[in-house]
């Protein structure tokens, strides 16, 4: 029901800025709470940050809060992640994902899934 594909990763010096985007494409877009996680090579694929259908409640990790800034656009079907003052322990691939509920700290609460995109931040 839900397709996502995100963009915006790349190669960023530490104390730098990126942006990723994830485009939506599905009718009950807007309904979804979203979420976008992170797994690092050897790591578990972690909670980065959550807004809600309306873009009125988010929630971050605690490694990212007041570094990182979710937010939505329901017109364009697209989520973003704002992304500063980025450290080398930010490197991983960044995923988007999307449910029909409230907003999830939890992977496994994610039905819907994009392919990811890779962030690497050099020291």
């Amino acid at each position: 029901q839900v397709q996502l594909v995100e963009s915006g990763g790349g190669l960023v010096q530490a104390g730098g800025s990126l942006r990723l985007s994830c485009a939506a494409s599905g009718r009950t877009f807007s309904s979804y709470s979203m979420g976008w996680f992170r797994q690092a090579p050897g790591n578990e694929r972690e909670f980065v940050a959550g807004i809600n259908w309306s873009g009125g409640n988010t929630d971050y990790a605690d490694s990212v809060k007041g570094r990182f800034t979710i937010s939505r656009d329901n017109a364009k079907n697209t989520v973003y992640l704002q992304m500063k003052s980025l450290k080398p322990e930010d490197t991983a691939v960044y995923y988007c994902a999307a449910r029909p509920y409230a907003i999830s700290r939890l992977a496994v609460g994610y039905e819907y899934w994009g392919q990811g995109t890779q962030v690497t931040v050099s020291s």
